[in-house]
Formats: C-alpha cells, sequence, structure tokens
C-alpha cells in the first residue's frame, strides 16, 4: 500500500476527529492497510502529480470510508467522490461518528438521514455512531 494513502487518512482523523487520543490514532493507524484491503472498490482522487489527495472505500451499497487531504477540504472533492460512489456503485448508507458534526452535516446535506444510533462503534468503542440512509 502507497505511504500517501496513511498521510491522506492521518491527516483527515486529526483534523476531524477530534475525540480521538494521539495514542487512539496511533492504535487504529495499524487497522488501516487491513480495512483499504478488504473494501471491494477502492476509489482515489489524485493531484496533477498523481499524488492521492483522497479516496473512498465502498462495500456493497455502504460507504465504508472517506478520508481527503484537509487542504483539499471545502473544494468540492467530498461531493464529487460521493455523487460517483451513489451513481456508479450505488451507496445508499453510511456511518459517521456522532462526535464529527462535520461529517454528519456533510451527509445530511447530501441527502443521508440518521435511521439509528449506537452508543458504541463498530469496534466496541465508546465513541456513539449514527447510521444514516439516502
Amino acid at each position: 500500500m502507497r505511504v500517501e494513502f496513511f498521510y491522506v487518512w492521518e491527516r483527515s482523523i486529526r483534523e476531524t476527529h477530534l475525540f480521538l487520543s494521539n495514542e487512539e490514532i496511533e492504535e487504529i493507524k495499524n487497522f488501516v492497510p487491513i480495512a483499504l484491503k478488504s473494501v471491494p472498490h477502492l476509489i482515489i482522487e489524485n493531484d496533477t502529480k498523481g499524488t492521492p489527495i483522497a479516496f473512498m472505500g465502498i462495500d456493497d451499497e455502504k460507504l465504508e470510508m472517506l478520508f481527503i487531504d484537509p487542504r483539499e477540504r471545502g473544494k468540492g472533492l467530498g461531493r464529487k467522490l460521493l455523487e460517483r460512489g451513489i451513481t456508479k456503485y450505488g451507496v445508499k448508507e453510511v456511518v459517521v461518528n456522532e462526535q464529527n458534526p462535520q461529517a454528519k452535516g456533510f451527509y445530511e446535506h447530501m441527502g443521508f438521514k440518521v435511521y439509528e444510533r449506537s452508543e458504541i462503534n463498530e469496534q466496541g468503542n465508546p465513541y456513539p455512531i449514527l447510521f444514516m440512509k439516502l
């Protein structure tokens, strides 16, 4: 796996997941290669030099991940990727950390609605998550 993915992932996480400690981020980092390999569809957006600046992973009709380099946020890249996921891959669902209000707001703006909430995340940690559908 290209090291640039780690940079995009880590910069994005540190910018948007302020509820995570440095130790937790370092621990989660160990699972990033596994997560990337496990998604059937990994869509990458590169800059003009061919360096990854964003990526998303899709499994079935679920957006499993969407990470954008913070320097590239606010330029329509998230919308572009998500729209591609919806039209080309049939994305209809996403799970988002409740403590990441920017992501929740983005998905709501894109038409997703919360249909369920859990007090713990998918790894069993005490971070509430929201299940959203189009």
